[in-house]
């Protein structure tokens, strides 16, 4: 087996780029109108195709998926006090938390397809929850319905991290439809995306409006309503999102042929996230659970000899994380993010790099 060189490297994600002409054309009509952020029209119209396109309404483009969960804290009135939330994420689901001065509170993961446990949820309310916030891991969706019957039961908000979640359909609506506040990442390893980016899609307008006014500074004109911070996006970010929504039907349609390709070659030898019947998945992730971690470790290190980089994604489980204000056990949470990874998964892949992948993993697992 021939070691990739350099030039060669297959990382866990490369991010798409549309032909450099659409974009260029994008480029052309903002020297044009001479408008480069301050809700201009590429980003309105990306704001109207993205809401069309998803399904949903109450769509606000913003500049990034963290400061999007900030921004859905910020209009529904969450100031102080407990979220609820899960161990099993990107650090930035509780960096949002915690950077709006509350204090999460971790609750643990159902083992089959990694999302927040609703039956564990009710023994960590207490007379300081204000709010929950689960992730859509990976795409896969959280037990909605249980969710939101807690969530009334006890006057709770509901705030969806669906970084993941872009074109995921779950009985027959929109992922990102469920709670309050759903939110978005348009990062550049992102199954769609604008290089940096986020968005926030609101139940109810009266939250959309405030989200409205919270992205910019919370004033117009020479009228201020309320605080605000800067979270608006500039034209050459929309800019790449229009071109590269152009192509999004092709993008989707090769993530999931790779999926089906790995599940051809591993055979079942590795586990998978279960996945529920009423879910129409959108191929964001590719992620394997391993035996041990010392076979997942055995592994990435013969891939990585091979110029190949899966990534551990999640790792380590949130509830770890020396700066939490407070330890939780979330067995696990814990035990799956010391075996999981997530496999190479983009637009340009080769089927004779998912070849090589899968021959490594197989002789070495």
């Amino acid at each position: 087996m021939t070691t990739a060189t350099s030039s060669e490297k297959i990382f866990v994600t490369k991010p798409y780029l549309p032909p450099k002409e659409e974009y260029y054309s994008y480029v052309d009509k903002i020297y044009e109108t001479g408008h480069l952020t301050n809700e201009g029209p590429l980003v309105k119209e990306l704001e109207r195709k993205l809401s069309d396109y998803l399904g949903v309404k109450n769509f606000q483009y913003v500049t990034n998926g963290t400061i999007a969960l900030q921004f859905a804290l910020k209009a529904l009135g969450i100031e102080d006090g407990e979220i609820i939330s899960t161990p099993f994420s990107y650090v930035a689901t509780t960096s949002s938390i915690l950077w709006e001065r509350c204090k999460p509170v971790f609750v643990d993961i159902e083992p089959d397809n990694y999302t927040l446990d609703v039956n564990k949820i009710e023994a960590a309310i207490t007379d300081k929850t204000k709010a929950i916030m689960p992730v859509h891991v990976f795409g896969y969706a959280c037990d909605v319905d249980g969710i939101q019957k807690i969530a009334d039961k006890y006057g709770l908000k509901v705030i969806y991290d669906a970084a993941h979640a872009f074109g995921s359909i779950y009985k027959g609506k929109s992922l990102l439809s469920y709670g309050d506040v759903s939110t978005l990442s348009f990062h550049a390893t992102k199954l769609f995306h604008t290089v940096e980016g986020g968005a926030c899609i609101a139940k109810d307008k009266e939250v959309f409006d405030r989200l409205h006014m919270i992205k910019r500074f919370g004033n117009i004109g020479d009228e201020h309503y309320n605080l605000g911070i800067n979270g608006k996006q500039s034209e050459f970010h929309a800019a790449m999102g229009l071109a590269n929504f152009a192509h999004l039907e092709d993008i989707k349609q090769r993530r999931k042929t790779i999926s089906e390709y790995y599940d051809e070659l591993l055979e079942g030898r590795l586990a998978r996230p279960s996945v529920q019947s009423e879910l129409e998945y959108n191929y964001a992730y590719y992620p394997v659970l391993f035996k041990t971690e010392e076979e997942l470790l055995s592994v990435f290190a013969a891939l990585n000899q091979q110029g190949i980089y899966p990534r551990r994604y999640f790792y380590p489980s949130l509830n770890t994380i020396g700066y939490m204000p407070e330890r939780y056990k979330c067995l696990v949470s814990e035990d799956i993010s010391k075996r999981i990874a997530c496999l190479p998964l983009y637009v340009g892949l080769k089927d004779s790099d998912i070849e090589m992948i899968c021959k490594i993993i197989l002789a070495d697992g």
